[in-house]
């Protein structure tokens, strides 16, 4: 036998690159499960900068061809609505599927007479946003079609869909990130709708 023979086998260096990908990968994987596990969805408690404040006022044109149950042309996007009203504002898509999970609860408030429901309807097609209402049903007062989506940003969204509750002076009182669920619909936009509609004061985020 000869001397390299007897030579201890050197041990396998470590590859930090690859090690350091592991790791990031779990971690990534961790923060993933994490968000599933949550009751309620982490982004949902994101507090808005507008609350408190005027909604914005830019105006949106009707969504072509949408309208009412009646068969009238369904109005456009109008700030100037909310004043007198207190306003439910849902920002949607008919390809977003967590806005066909919520649409039963848009449907449900839509009973309530204290409310307007106005939605900004955000990049989309017309045809299927149209369809997507006689399909499921339309809760809407009105609908503005925001093809750029830049309405949305003004109103600080983060995602679709997103809720909004407007005053009867038009300040924002409430903002809900994703879809309505029944028990955020019963925990928390009731009773926000509840004390915007009896004049309540906001409370401080």
């Amino acid at each position: 036998m000869s001397a390299s023979d007897t030579r201890p086998a050197r041990p396998r260096r470590i590859s930090w690159p690859i090690m350091i990908s592991a790791l990031v990968v779990l971690a990534l994987f961790g923060v993933f499960a994490y968000m599933l596990v949550l009751p309620d969805r982490v982004a949902s408690t994101i507090p808005s900068a507008l609350i408190g404040r005027q909604a914005p006022q830019t105006t949106l044109p009707a969504v072509d061809g949408m309208t009412t149950e009646e068969g009238a042309p369904m109005p456009g996007f109008d700030p100037s609505a909310f004043q007198g009203n207190v306003s439910l504002v849902n920002v949607w898509g008919s390809w977003c599927a967590p806005c066909r999970e919520e649409h039963p609860y848009l449907m449900e408030l839509a009973e309530d007479p204290r409310i307007r429901i106005v939605g900004i309807n955000y990049k989309d097609e017309p045809q299927n946003a149209i369809r997507f209402l006689r399909q499921l049903g339309n809760p809407f007062d009105a609908v503005g079609a925001d093809g750029t989506g830049r309405t949305a940003i003004e109103w600080g969204v983060y995602g679709v869909p997103e809720t909004f509750i407007v005053g009867p002076d038009g300040t924002i009182e409430y903002k809900h990130v994703g879809p309505i669920s029944a028990d955020i619909l019963e925990r928390k936009l009731r009773p926000e709708i509840d004390r915007v509609a009896e004049g309540g004061i906001a409370p401080s985020s």
